[in-house]
């Protein structure tokens, strides 16, 4: 069979004859440094036929076309090109030139349809394959940090999350994660895993990006945003590749020693007659996870929590120290503390000494290896040219850290989903399930407390040895305590009550580490859970099932005047109750923690909802005005039904610039671990929002607040601790009164300009924002006197720390009052709305300009910011994003033929992170990522060299998350493998 080659750039073969009625068109297609161009884009117009170049240019497609037809060449960063081919004799002159990356390309996420970005209803944001190839980061999904108006924290190597536009949180219910459609969010662990489960490096073909609401037409959890991770098509993307990265952390050793990174992909597609089409993707990364070991205190002395009396104790000197990266000296909270009562401080009587116990650093109770295995696969089969039936098996195994109320270690977590699909031309018909298993993970939390609690010895026995031995102290030094001695004896008392306790590193210690992580029961053993576990546990036990199917149909061809899409959806979330997360509520409150005879702990737990969308869309004046409106309304048994209404308009001038407004509002149910949850961690029981959960508990209207707990314990403290002192400064306490739960909302306005200009090599993407939440979703902590109601005195004094748990009346002594028995208190961590209205406002501008030949400048400049609130709230919301956040980037994709590099300096300034568990001012970044890529055509190879933080500016993301530093890799992939 004789060839015919163009003579330039685009080199088809087309078959001088009919083979079964086809045609072959092969080639291959290059840049203008003659670079051959990989992923390109190369399809029969008209006609379901396509396929992409494999990394050296190269392509081949088989064609079943009568002549003359038309073939589409198309890349990002390229004008694309248009070629008519008459006859098995035509000759082809064609060089693609560059332009800025997005001016002429096509996203689906922002309006459920294919539509050019230049014109999209909402701000949106793309990464193509060959901007994720051209990344310096260390991954394609680290790229995302670099997007316009997206915040990427790290919790760890295999674990990084991204939000947009404020309320930033390491586990981020408010922001939704996709693969090809299918939400990627493990369920119970509330935990989007977009990356942990989803493509390979070999497999992303490009990730979309919405910032902001995009409830009106994907539901729920997408209040905040999303992203969408869409993968290779096995029709276009076919042969093998392979892939594996070295790399290296920790380089300067103050964390841990150097430590390696790998990861090694492959992957395998393969294509029958354009009918058939399957794909195999397989992953493996390992290395050692950054390090949290942040050593500041979250409660210093001056705090009321503390003991700011005495000023002997400020600094390294404080007893009720609280470390961010430190657990069971939970002194802020009150849940690790315990009251020396009865002291002589200063010649005077009847004094109180707040003390924390010794806890454990974060770094001692966590292995930083860490792993990731992926595999995933599927088959396709085209019923009709323009009709896909498919299957998708996906599934992934993981360890890492992450963060929500406290810190869990994720071990041999196992999520896998199911996939069926089938998609037509106007119509999408979707079903999938999820299933997630926590393996062998733990809650480092109580894993702390219980080593204290079993080695150290119970609250009233460790307070009792502390107290001998400060007493012993001030007999041994001048009969007394004083300002002077007090920090001394302090620390002699702590080393005293500390005796026994297991210290890390000693095979004592591993061994009850061992057996705590093993157990699902985070009580310890005492005389009021007299049927717990001696060592008490830590073990995080989670299992469920998620059900989901999804459709909608493109109507426009039915409909005259108008573009018209609908669609819908529903889910169920099943849980497996573990008695100590989740729990079956139809059973008695004393029981809900107990197995039954059966091993159970009870009925399974369905949480529901479904809904439903229309969209209307419609041109004017030439297509100068483009106009959306939808409506979606969504119901979950548990809450009354929701309407959510978006509009827009994008109306375009002179074919260049496009100018955009939005309005929508948004609703988020509470997830499950929002809604459901009954965890009982370091004597503070974690609870869900629904109103079945606090029946026989009353929480919502029997408790007090906790700042108003800590300012009560402050003064009575300070008037000598006796019952009288606390009567008399009831006045401070506050009732909590929460509300009923509610869904979380938001209105958003949206303005935005989008413009391609000077032939296309200028692109400009501003827009600014307005938001409104109401119902604002979050966690408070409130204090319930057992058996009495509050306002009464028996609630007062269950109120006073020394009466946490219940006590009988004690008489008079030489250095302490008499004080009443008491029915103690129990502490609850709460879910429930804010009562306030935040309204949060912000802007984004990204610039990117090819300004010779094939260099390119681009950058973004991003501000974020949330309005003050005067009256104060029932829990701090946690904005938790800088002010301004920048990226700039400068490379050239081609230097030579071959060569090209990246580089990327990213800046954000400082800011304020509030958490439940460590609040904290996080430090301004500097870091700069730098690449470069050699491109080896011989042996269809490309080698990146390249880092992340290069100069190793150490930093942290959040407060109480890990210490990022310097990570230089060399990556190495081999691509179209076995293509004919």
């Amino acid at each position: 069979m004789r060839k015919l080659l163009a003579i330039l750039f685009l080199f088809p073969v087309i078959a001088a004859g009919q083979l079964n009625g086809t045609v072959i068109l092969s080639g291959k297609v290059v840049g203008e440094s003659h670079e051959g161009l990989a992923s390109v884009s190369v399809a029969v117009k008209g006609a379901s036929k396509g396929t992409i170049t494999d990394s050296t240019g190269k392509f081949s497609l088989v064609v079943n076309q009568i002549f003359p037809f038309k073939v589409v060449i198309s890349s990002v960063g390229f004008s694309p090109q248009e070629i008519e081919i008459k006859n098995a004799r035509s000759k082809l002159a064609i060089q693609l030139t560059s332009q800025t990356y997005l001016a002429n390309e096509v996203v689906v996420t922002a309006s459920r349809t294919s539509e050019k970005i230049l014109k999209s209803p909402v701000s949106i944001e793309k990464l193509d394959v060959r901007a994720l190839k051209e990344t310096p980061a260390a991954s394609f999904y680290d790229a995302l940090g670099n997007v316009k108006g997206v915040q990427l924290i790290t919790s760890s190597l295999t674990f990084k999350v991204p939000n947009t536009r404020g309320f930033n949180i390491p586990n981020n219910f408010r922001f939704m994660q996709l693969v090809d459609g299918i939400d990627m969010q493990a369920a119970t662990l509330g935990v989007p895993l977009g990356n942990a489960i989803g493509p390979t490096e070999l497999d992303i073909q490009s990730i979309e990006v919405t910032p902001g609401a995009a409830s009106a037409l994907y539901g729920m959890n997408a209040i905040n945003g999303m992203s969408n991770l869409i993968t290779k098509n096995p029709f276009t993307s076919e042969g093998l590749s392979v892939f594996q990265r070295t790399g290296v952390n920790h380089v300067d050793g103050i964390d841990h020693s150097p430590g390696l990174l790998t990861e090694t992909a492959i992957r395998y597609a393969k294509a029958f007659k354009n009918k058939f089409a399957f794909k195999l993707n397989g992953s493996y990364l390992q290395g050692i996870d950054w390090i949290s070991d942040t050593r500041l205190d979250q409660n210093p002395n001056n705090k009321n929590t503390a003991n700011p009396s005495y000023p002997a104790l400020n600094g390294v000197n404080n007893i009720a120290f609280d470390g961010w990266n430190k657990y069971g000296d939970d002194a802020l909270a009150g849940s690790n503390t315990v009251s020396i009562t009865g002291l002589k401080i200063d010649g005077a009587t009847n004094k109180t000494l707040t003390v924390a116990r010794t806890g454990y650093w974060e770094k001692d109770l966590v292995d930083p290896k860490v792993n990731n295995l992926k595999f995933d696969a599927a088959l396709q089969y085209k019923i009709t040219p323009g009709t896909t039936l498919s299957y998708t098996y996906r599934v992934g195994k993981m360890d890492g850290i992450f963060q929500r109320g406290n810190k869990i270690k994720l071990d041999n977590v196992v999520v896998q989903n199911h996939q069926i699909e089938l998609k037509g031309t106007t119509f999408t018909i979707r079903a999938y399930t999820s299933i997630e298993n926590s393996g062998d993970s733990y809650n480092v939390k109580p894993l702390a407390d219980n080593l204290d609690l079993y080695t150290g010895g119970s609250n009233s026995a460790w307070a009792s040895k502390y107290k001998t031995a400060l007493n012993s102290f001030a007999t041994s030094h001048g009969g007394a305590l004083t300002s002077y001695n007090l920090a001394e004896a302090t620390q002699y008392a702590r080393q005293l009550a500390d005796a026994g306790r297991a210290e890390p590193g000693t095979p004592y210690f591993n061994r009850v580490k061992d057996s705590i992580i093993k157990i699902n029961n985070w009580d310890i053993k005492s005389s009021a859970i007299p049927n717990a576990p001696a060592t008490g546990g830590a073990a995080l036990i989670q299992k469920s099932h998620l059900y989901h199917v999804e459709g909608q149909w493109d109507l426009t061809k039915q409909v005259k005047y108008f573009s018209l899409l609908i669609g819908g959806d529903a889910r169920v979330y099943e849980l497996i109750p573990d008695g100590n997360n989740f729990v079956d509520f139809k059973r008695p409150v004393a029981e809900r923690n107990t197995p039954l005879a059966d091993g159970s702990f009870g009925s399974n737990i369905y949480y529901k909802k479904l809904g439903g969308f229309a969209q209307i869309t419609k041109t004017l004046f030439n297509e100068k005005l483009k106009l959306w409106g939808s409506l979606r309304a969504d119901y979950n048994p548990e809450f009354t039904a929701k309407l959510t209404p978006r509009f827009a308009a994008v109306y375009t001038v002179k074919e260049k610039h496009n100018f955009r407004v939005t309005f929508q509002q948004g609703y988020r149910f509470p997830a499950l671990f929002e809604a459901l949850s009954y965890v009982n961690n370091g004597r503070v029981k974690r609870v869900g929002i629904l109103p079945i959960i606090n029946e026989g508990l009353g929480y919502r209207e029997n408790s007090y607040t906790q700042s108003s707990v800590a300012a009560f314990n402050a003064a009575v403290k300070f008037a000598g601790n006796s019952d009288s002192a606390a009567l008399a400064n009831r006045s401070l306490l506050k009732p909590a009164s929460l509300p009923n739960g509610r869904p979380e909302g938001i209105n958003s306005f949206e303005v935005g300009y989008k413009s391609a200009v000077v032939n296309n090599k200028v692109f400009v993407d501003f827009d600014a924002y307005a938001n409104i939440y109401d119902g604002f979703l979050g966690q408070v902590q409130v204090f319930v006197p057992i058996a009495e109601t509050i306002g009464a005195d028996g609630a007062v004094l269950a109120m006073v720390d020394r009466n946490r748990d219940a006590q009988q009346a004690k008489d008079a002594t030489v250095t302490s009052p008499a004080t009443a028995a008491s029915n103690g208190q129990d502490r609850y961590r709460v879910y429930t709305n804010a009562k306030n209205k935040y309204t949060t406002y912000g802007s984004s501008l990204g610039v990117s300009y090819n300004f010779f030949k094939t260099y390119t400048i681009s950058g973004n400049l991003n501000y974020n910011k949330i309005k003050g609130i005067k009256s104060p709230d029932l829990f701090t919301t946690g904005f938790n994003t800088p002010d301004w956040t920048s990226n700039l980037s400068f490379g050239n994709r081609s230097i030579t033929r071959n060569v090209g590099f990246n580089i990327v300096w990213k800046w954000q300034n400082s800011f304020l992170w509030e958490s439940p568990l460590v609040t904290g001012k996080i430090a301004a970044i500097h870091n700069l990522d730098a690449q470069l890529t050699c491109r080896l055509p011989a042996v269809k190879a490309t080698v990146k060299l390249g880092g992340t933080n290069i100069l190793n500016n150490r930093h942290l993301e959040y407060a109480g998350g890990p210490t990022i530093g310097a990570l230089y890799y060399i990556a190495i992939t081999l691509d179209g493998l076995l293509n004919k």
